[in-house]
């Protein structure tokens, strides 16, 4: 039996509960690799490949198991067009995120078809095994982005997810909750001098230093993606949150 698909949708929200009105934990991207453990009228109960991350989704989207992905978008969102093989591309209001994943079916000059008629901009994509080794080119791309619980693109991201999408992208594993991913490597023996690449862990919330001095994150109260200080942010979190540092560790 069948028991691996791929999303053929652009986003797909990931459910708590097996119900509309449930909480969103978590998204899979177009081309994502997922099972389905179980079904309900409404719902499969689906686990990702990538992170093993389970929760529900809406049967109502479209999956597709025919697939095998070739290349991935670099681009914080890479535009939609519509058009016929050897004719004008027209431009429209869909776009594909950030590490979706796209086969190639055609090429044709700037553009390369990834569904019957649709196209995306060959340099807004690239081969899945390529590597970003900058983790602040990456995550850049997000700065200004909606703070969203369970999101993971340009459209809403969560804390987790904006330090995931580097390992992602890279193809390497990371966990995608904060509760997992404080687990995942060994802690550094400082609290006090911060480097590039420090990875900072509070309950429920993760950072990432891009200098010494400064971090990036998806945070909450400020409702979107942003470089603070770090040694500001770790004092507002401790006196509005009532939270310490738990765990620093390199990326």
């Amino acid at each position: 039996m069948q028991n691996s698909f791929f999303s053929n949708t652009l986003i797909i929200n990931i459910l708590e509960k097996p119900n509309i009105y449930s909480n969103i934990s978590s998204q899979i991207l177009y081309g994502e690799k997922f099972k389905i453990l179980s079904k309900t009228k409404k719902f499969y109960k689906i686990k990702t490949l990538y992170d093993n991350y389970i929760g529900f989704i809406s049967k109502k989207i479209h999956i597709r198991s025919n697939f095998k992905p070739t290349h991935k978008v670099k681009k914080i969102k890479s535009k939609v067009y519509f058009g016929l093989q050897n004719k004008k591309k027209k431009p429209s209001n869909i776009w594909l995120p950030f590490d979706s994943r796209v086969e190639i079916v055609k090429k044709e000059r700037n553009f390369i078809m990834f569904e019957k008629n649709k196209w995306l901009k060959f340099d807004e994509v690239c081969l899945i095994k390529n590597k970003e080794k900058s983790f602040l080119k990456i995550l850049k791309l997000f700065l200004g982005s909606q703070y969203k619980w369970g999101g993971k693109t340009f459209k809403g991201i969560d804390c987790s997810a904006l330090i995931q999408i580097y390992y992602k992208y890279n193809n390497k594993f990371f966990p995608r909750d904060t509760v997992d991913q404080i687990k995942h490597k060994r802690s550094l023996n400082t609290k006090k001098k911060f480097r590039r690449g420090n990875i900072i862990f509070w309950k429920g919330h993760v950072a990432i230093c891009i200098d010494s001095r400064n971090l990036i994150h998806a945070y909450g109260p400020e409702k979107k993606v942003i470089i603070m200080p770090i040694q500001e942010t770790i004092k507002r979190i401790e006196k509005t949150a009532k939270l310490k540092v738990k765990k620093i560790f390199k990326i």
